[in-house]
């Protein structure tokens, strides 16, 4: 007999079995094969038991609360909320007609004065019990006869999920005494677990039953979402919150300044976290600039089309800081000069490693000098000047009575060694969405005043042109190690409004930061600060400075990396920094991933050079 034959049937003798075989079609043979939704979500097995599930590897167990108190606190139930397990919370709320509880109110009540009336009968002291119950009964007739309140069957269940009973039981006593604290009693649904895992499924079936008549006001207060909420209409996404697992949606521009700190020990995700500030920045308009010590950002800005500066003694990039910005027309030449004078004398005290009083008295006259050497004056055009240079001032202070030391101090960096650093016209420009200045490559000794040139060049820049930007100094305690350089970043920090600009500070070296007399003024001046994992010698020093709770001084030292604390403004929430895969790609740091794109992007290019002809 044929495949065919058997499969959409034969038939059979008549004499013997006197019937016809029904036929089978192949679709419902490929029907029966398919999986549906059900066969997907489902788990793997199931097993019910008196006081758990477990399903597939995990186990569950459903709790009720069956007892309330007297009086319940706005955001009660916030601790069970913000609780760092896995659980889901069903909350039933089914409405009661008034018209039967006000009968059953009445009839109560009766009851209750009846048996108030007979204890005075006997002469027995009264109880306080009874009296509380008629006037809580009748304030609450009298509310639901004005419709202040509604009243309801309240079913309140928590079903908790672990990975070993032992672990499941922790969960529940810890549920249990956070309740129970509160005067709220909660247990198992014994027996009855099965109907307590469908009840907080997302199918809004109340299977168990268990339920509280309760009235509008103690309903209210427990309304779950309790957690700060930093989610807006506009704004980037920085991460995820921990607690609720809301999306921590912030535009830094709508606060009453832009700027931002971000404290972390190294490895903490500091560097993953403004990458991607930076990446979803850009999308909104926004420019960037980055002064960048360790040649992180180098990826990025080619990913994005930018301009990447690498600021060395051997470098093709040069900046002159006696550089004018064009003023702007609500500024005077007199004030931009006289700014750029001040600005230039804390860089020769670093330089210099500082100056006394008359030193100082010395360079100040002697920057006048040489931009008048220049014919660069308070009335001249300073889009048609051209700015001295460093061999210049070496000049004017040679011949000004009392500078010669300083001009023979000024000499290494006009004709030795460090001559090709600053005694250069400036030939970088930042005409790009997105510009890196790296100064990895610059000796330790003379990374401070590299940083502080550059940032000088910058804030100039900025000053030229308004626009919506935002500056990154990466490894700020760099600037912080002299005092001059910290009060340059906070002058900047504390203008950069006017300017439409941001000013993202960040350090993994706290102690340094916070030892400054600008380091706190500095956060203070920062709407946002964002504190990822610290290490146990800095942890205090965070606790001081952001008046952190014990539970948040711990989250902090046992975060994972990209978790930590997000600040903004009033509120504060705990927050974990995720990325999309193509994001991770553009922005990671971790050597491993870096050593296999690279070796991704070499086999591509093999590949492409044995395809072509």
């Amino acid at each position: 007999m044929s495949i065919f034959s058997n499969l959409f049937g034969k038939k059979k003798d008549a004499d013997t079995q006197g019937e016809r075989m029904m036929p089978v079609f192949p679709q419902e043979i490929y029907q029966a094969g398919l999986l549906d939704f059900r066969d997907i979500i489902a788990p793997s097995a199931l097993e019910i038991n008196a006081n758990y599930i477990r399903l597939g590897s995990k186990y569950a167990r459903t709790l009720f609360v069956f007892t309330y108190p007297r009086f319940l606190a706005t955001s009660w139930f916030a601790p069970i909320i913000n609780l760092d397990r896995v659980f889901d919370i069903s909350i039933f709320v089914h409405p009661v007609d008034t018209a039967i509880i006000l009968r059953n109110l009445r009839k109560k009540v009766a009851e209750v004065e009846s048996q108030i009336s007979i204890r005075e009968e006997k002469g027995l002291v009264r109880d306080p019990i009874l009296d509380t119950a008629a006037q809580d009964l009748e304030n609450l007739r009298y509310k639901l006869q004005q419709a202040q309140e509604k009243l309801f069957n309240l079913g309140l269940y928590l079903t908790v999920y672990a990975d070993t009973l032992k672990e499941l039981d922790e969960a529940e006593s810890e549920i249990r005494s956070i309740l129970e604290a509160k005067l709220v009693y909660a247990k198992p649904a014994l027996f009855q677990q099965k109907d307590g895992f469908s009840s907080t499924l997302p199918l809004a079936y109340d299977r168990l039953g268990i339920n509280t008549f309760m009235n509008s006001s103690p309903i209210s207060s427990i309304f779950p979402f309790v957690s700060f909420d930093l989610t807006s209409n506009r704004g980037i996404l920085y991460g995820i919150n921990r607690h609720n697992n809301s999306l921590v949606l912030f535009d830094r521009f709508n606060m009453e300044n832009y700027n931002s700190v971000v404290f972390a020990k190294a490895g903490a995700g500091k560097s993953y976290l403004t990458k991607l500030e930076i990446l979803r920045s850009l999308m909104f308009g926004v420019d960037v600039i980055v002064v960048d010590p360790e040649k992180e950002y180098e990826y990025l800005a080619e990913t994005v089309g930018g301009r990447f500066f690498n600021i060395s003694l051997n470098s093709p990039h040069h900046i002159n800081p006696f550089d004018l910005p064009i003023p702007r027309e609500d500024e005077s030449p007199a004030d931009v000069l006289r700014s750029n004078i001040i600005n230039l004398v804390g860089i020769f005290r670093i330089m210099f490693g500082g100056l006394n009083a008359e030193e100082d008295a010395i360079i100040d006259r002697a920057i006048s000098e040489t931009y008048a050497s220049k014919d660069i004056t308070p009335d001249s055009d300073f889009s048609k000047v051209t700015p001295p240079l460093l061999t210049d001032l070496e000049t004017v202070l040679r011949n000004m009575e009392g500078g010669e030391s300083l001009a023979l101090r000024l000499k290494k960096y006009t004709e030795g060694t460090w001559a090709g650093f600053i005694n250069q016209p400036t030939n970088v420009d930042i005409d790009k969405k997105m510009v890196v200045f790296s100064l990895r490559d610059m000796e330790d000794e003379l990374r401070p005043i590299a940083m502080y040139i550059v940032t000088h060049y910058i804030w100039n820049a900025i000053r030229a042109e308004l626009k919506k930007r935002v500056l990154i100094v990466d490894e700020a305690w760099w600037l912080m190690k002299t005092v001059d350089g910290a009060s340059f970043l906070f002058g900047l920090a504390k203008r950069a409004r006017k300017y439409y600009l941001g000013v993202t500070t960040i350090t993994q070296d706290v102690a340094d930061f916070m030892d400054s007399p600008y380091g706190k003024p500095l956060i203070t001046n920062s709407s946002i600060q964002i504190l990822l994992k610290q290490s146990p010698a800095t942890i205090d020093a965070m606790v001081d400075t952001f008046n952190l709770t014990e539970e948040e001084k711990f989250l902090l030292l046992e975060s994972d990396v990209g978790e930590g604390i997000f600040f903004a403004g009033l509120k504060h929430v705990a927050i974990k920094i995720v990325a999309s895969y193509t994001e991770d790609q553009i922005i990671t740091s971790d050597p491993s991933q870096l050593l296999a794109i690279k070796k991704a992007k070499e086999e591509y290019a093999k590949t492409s050079e044995i395809t072509t002809p």
